[in-house]
């Protein structure tokens, strides 16, 4: 293998997608390019291993992201999320076992895998007496970014995150959302492949929540994007698929869908009932739950709530209109993922691990 650089790294065979496109612009661009193998997953780990000192903050870590994904990570604190987004992000090395990134070993070219990623950490690495024009000017030649590459990045990025009336004001008059904005924005100025987002909606206002979750939906496509939070409806509104990791290990991935149809995630459901006691637990005796439904009457009002194995919505419409009574409400109280979440990681008790995510 002839090194022509240290500017990029690139496999001619076995590339596609997201990463392909990343490829095809930076050459455009002039980069020089490194011949390496690139298969189709963006991220690979197999029996990752992390110990400080005696204890183990994550123990065989066996899972894969593939080019173009959106997927969500979540877990509980002290579950070992952090370390595991250090070990991708190359902050760290594996006590054992293998992490790779577009094909790349994180121990074998970890300087040509940071190329590769946007990192956007908890709290973001701002200068706040840099004006946002300076900070992602800075960013982009911190990164090696030709002058006229950065200056054309400039113009595609302000607008894409919202900063276009901020762009000259120094970052410490800024709001959090918009410090979250220009934080997103140094991820992404250099066109990586793979976006690692570490609670990009903490301490954000609802309005806020919202224009962060439609920021990141328009990053489908162009990048592969793994999304930790603790905010399920993030990972609801915005991931294809998910990760949920307890205790140091992975506890379950998968759609939405195929977690609650492996571990039953329908959530708790709240129905309304015009009729009596009898009829109403007569009505709903059909409906699949987990546990015994509890119901309490009011007069001919009769509230009842149920925790179901899938989305039981349409079947306890049914189950009550078939029974000739009056549905005066349906409402679901936890989401399916909601409830899977907690099952996988033991409930309540489980906030109570001994191992904080701070030693992580």
């Amino acid at each position: 293998m002839t090194s022509l650089g240290d500017n990029l790294v690139f496999s001619g065979r076995g590339c596609t997608g997201a990463f392909s496109s990343y490829i095809a612009r930076r050459m455009k661009a002039g980069a020089v390019v490194v011949p390496v193998m690139v298969g189709r997953n963006m991220i690979t780990v197999e029996k990752a291993t992390k110990y400080y000192g005696s204890h183990c903050a994550v123990r065989d870590l066996d899972f894969t992201i593939a080019e173009g994904e959106c997927v969500g990570f979540l877990g509980l604190n002290g579950a070992g999320k952090s370390t595991t987004l250090r070990l991708l992000s190359c902050l760290l090395l594996p006590t054992s076992g293998r992490v790779q990134i577009g094909g790349l070993d994180v121990e074998e070219r970890p300087h040509d895998i940071r190329r590769l990623i946007g990192y956007l950490p908890e709290t973001p690495p701002l200068y706040g007496e840099m004006t946002v024009r300076e900070f992602l000017e800075f960013a982009g030649r911190l990164r090696g970014m030709a002058p006229d590459r950065l200056a054309t990045r400039l113009v595609e990025v302000v607008p894409l995150c919202g900063l276009e009336r901020v762009i000259e004001a120094p970052i410490s008059t800024l709001s959090h959302g918009f410090k979250q904005r220009v934080g997103i924005a140094q991820a992404i100025i250099h066109e990586p492949p793979l976006l690692i987002l570490d609670e990009p909606t903490l301490g954000l206002d609802p309005m806020q929540v919202v224009e962060m979750r439609e920021m990141i939906k328009r990053f489908r496509g162009r990048h592969t994007i793994l999304l930790s939070t603790h905010m399920l409806s993030e990972i609801e509104a915005t991931c294809d698929r998910i990760l949920m990791m307890h205790e140091g290990s992975i506890a379950a991935e998968g759609s939405e869908a195929d977690l609650a149809a492996r571990y039953g995630g329908g959530g708790d459901l709240e129905v309304e009932v015009l009729g009596s006691l009898e009829a109403v637990q007569q009505a709903l005796a059909g409906v699949a739950t987990n546990g015994t439904p509890t119901f309490n009457a009011t007069g001919d009002v009769v509230r009842a709530r149920l925790s179901t194995v899938d989305d039981a919505r349409a079947a306890v419409s049914a189950a009550v209109v078939g029974a000739d009574l009056g549905l005066l409400g349906l409402r679901r109280v936890t989401s399916g993922l909601e409830s899977v979440f907690l099952r996988l990681s033991d409930g309540p008790a489980a906030k109570n691990t001994s191992a904080g995510e701070g030693a992580q």
